[in-house]
């Protein structure tokens, strides 16, 4: 067993590595197995293949192991470390020597097309060696810093995992080549800094090294953001610890959020920390859909900048106003939600509060699930809360940045995962996240384990060393998500154990705990239950977390959610879809009816089991192609539904989609 001590940051709650928390059995480990045996092997042979993108191409060209021209966004080289730092992370759960030498060869090829002076971009480099003259950071929107940032952190997860430097000695080149910029051209850096990845990078960097040097670097970022006059867009119009509510491109606020957080648990900053949990509120308590999607809108604007609409920018992917939450044009980017998880759990080791740990739940088992297929090889970019036919407008898809043209968007009724998105920025982040999702299961600090995700985990730590070490691991036995009983039973308890500390969701009511043949006992809901006594191999926790079905309704200022319902079991939000419904009844006219019951039932889809709600459903008389028309005097029919979770929508073919739905009495 791999002995850990807490860290001596103002963070108290440290994960633990893989060789300590990973999805063995159950729902994400089934997760954990299909990422391993198709979404990182089939990524990999897309990247690969010049036909299908330019992802390994361009770095050869770089390299000049071959002759051509840069293809693609330019943020390209950052979705290629994506890709790595998940591969790299399956390496480590797997030891697989064909994934082993890969990683090696490709990361002797990044280290080759690296500029002395450290700076790594691709298109900036084949253009050099194609004779073509142009200036590093000369537009914001080449994501050179974004690039630079998961070049960085795929080279510190090279090294924790293989002990290689190869990698880790570019990093150290990419950062150094930041700091120049945040020494000697601050307005370029600050102008660069869009999805801010590099400030969690660094902040990584120095707790691989121990190097001071990278967390000044961190600071610095900070103060050549405070001084430059931007916008809402990238969260630089207003300096960080003057900033109140969440506004702008959603991706880029919680990349920077997190790596604010990053700081704040090795500083311990405790305004900063203020302002990033009164931050995280505002976007759980008035811009987060129910299914954990973030950034609701396609184009928002900053109308609080300014009374003056002249000086009111467009910004894409945003953060609108308080309860601005779209459904059919809902954006919901994959990498947002994503970043949304970053931000969450960096909260959660500064404070260990269950509330953290519960959004952390809500974004992955519902949006960042729906971003993958079932088959684990295809994707969503947007995630909407509604699909509908005949829309007479196309919706953007991946891609349609500006920067890269595509083809147009199919109609809006057989909107499906793709293999391959000409922006391919979220494929790899779902990839990496769900290939380190064991990561986010459990943590430990100097009063114990600490145990945040439920679904078939092992987890384990030791405290202490010599005669004085205290371990404590337990295997997770439950059918969670579908059903709330949870065992843990201990497999290891030298010294007596440690304290455990085991999440109760907020969602929950009535939820007990019992130890071996003990009485249940209540928890409270929205916290963490300590069990702190003397543990012995074999000894079973048992938490029972009920589960019956909720019909949810939105707040009074969220327009599209008025007299609609979500329906919610457990942690798992449900949809309906047309799939399901009887031919020529569309989604808009399905009700549910207010008491009547809706009843877990297993069933499949594409090969995989999931539990459905079964019920009765009103359906409403059809609607007028006019826009607006009389209520008519016709009867409502009723016929018989599912619903099925959020997460496994448009897995059988093209099809209509609500999450919300009205209400009849």
């Amino acid at each position: 067993m791999t002995t850990t001590t807490p860290t001596t940051t103002a963070a108290p709650l440290r994960p633990l590595t893989a060789a300590d928390a990973r999805w063995t059995s159950g729902f994400w480990g089934d997760v954990l197995r299909r990422t391993h045996e198709r979404t990182v092997p089939s990524m990999w042979e897309m990247l690969r293949d010049p036909a299908v993108s330019p992802g390994l191409t361009n770095f050869r060209i770089a390299a000049g192991l071959e002759e051509g021209e840069h293809v693609g966004p330019p943020f390209m080289d950052g979705d290629f470390y994506k890709w790595l730092e998940a591969a790299i992370a399956q390496l480590e759960s797997t030891g697989e020597p064909w994934l082993a030498e890969l990683v090696e060869e490709l990361a002797q090829l990044i280290a080759s097309v690296q500029r002395e002076d450290g700076y790594l971009h691709t298109p900036t480099l084949i253009a050099t060696r194609n004779e073509v003259d142009v200036t590093a950071l000369a537009d914001r929107f080449h994501f050179e810093t974004y690039n630079l940032g998961h070049l960085i952190t795929a080279g510190v997860r090279h090294y924790e995992v293989t002990g290689s430097t190869t990698l880790l000695d570019v990093a150290r080149k990419a950062a150094g080549f930041l700091e120049d910029l945040a020494t000697n051209k601050p307005v370029e850096l600050a102008r660069s800094a869009i999805c801010p990845s590099h400030y969690m990078a660094v902040v990584e960097l120095y707790r691989a090294t121990g190097d001071s040097r990278w967390l000044r670097l961190a600071e610095a970022f900070v103060r050549v953001r405070d001084e430059f006059e931007g916008g809402d867009d990238n969260q630089d119009r207003v300096p960080v610890r003057e900033q109140t509510t969440v506004a702008g491109h959603a991706v880029r606020a919680n990349y920077l959020y997190a790596g604010l957080a990053d700081l704040v648990a090795e500083t311990g900053d405790d305004e900063l920390h203020g302002v990033l949990d009164g931050l995280w509120q505002d976007v759980v308590d008035t811009k987060l859909a129910v299914t954990g999607g973030a950034g609701a809108l396609y184009d928002g604007a900053s109308p609080d900048a300014s009374p003056w609409q002249e000086q009111i920018s467009r910004v894409h992917q945003a953060y609108g106003r308080a309860y601005q939450l779209p459904h059919t044009t809902a954006h919901n980017e994959s990498c947002a939600n994503i970043g949304l998880i970053l931000w969450s759990e960096r909260m959660l080791a500064l404070t260990p509060d269950a509330r953290y740990a519960d959004v952390i739940e809500q974004v992955a088992l519902n949006s960042l699930l729906a971003g993958i297929s079932l088959a684990g090889t295809e994707y969503f970019y947007t995630n909407p809360l509604r699909q509908v036919r005949d829309l007479p407008y196309p919706l953007r898809r991946a891609g349609d940045t500006g920067l890269d043209p595509v083809p147009a968007p199919p109609p809006s009724d057989e909107r499906l995962r793709e293999s391959y998105l000409s922006c391919f920025c979220c494929p790899p982040n779902t990839a990496r996240t769900l290939a380190r999702f064991g990561e986010r299961a459990a943590s430990v600090s100097a009063s114990g384990l600490y145990v945040h995700q439920y679904g078939g985990s092992s987890v384990g730590t030791a405290l202490g060393s010599g005669d004085g070490e205290r371990s404590l691991r337990l295997r997770e036995e439950s059918d969670y998500p579908w059903h709330g009983t949870i065992r843990f039973v201990v497999t290891e308890a030298e010294g007596g154990g440690l304290p455990l500390h085991l999440r109760v969701p907020g969602w929950v009511q009535d939820a007990t705990v019992a130890v071996n043949d003990s009485v249940a006992e209540p928890v409270a809901s929205g916290s963490y239950l300590l069990l702190d006594r003397s543990w012995s191999v074999g000894d079973v926790v048992t938490l029972e977390l009920p589960m019956p079905v909720r019909v949810l309704r939105g707040h009074r200022l969220a327009e599209e959610l008025a007299n609609q319902v979500a329906v919610q079991r457990g942690p798992l939000v449900y949809a309906v879809e047309t799939a399901d419904l009887p031919a020529g009844v569309g989604v808009e006219r399905v009700a549910l009816r207010r008491g009547t019951p809706l009843t877990p039932v297993e069933t499949e889809i594409a090969g995989q089991r999931v539990v459905a709600l079964e019920t009765a459903v009103a359906v409403l008389p059809a609607t007028s192609e006019s826009l607006y028309a009389e209520l008519g005097n016709e009867s409502l029919t009723e016929v018989t539904a599912r619903l099925v979770p959020y997460f496994a929508w448009g897995n059988r073919g093209a099809g209509e989609m609500s999450v919300w739905l009205p209400v009849v009495w």
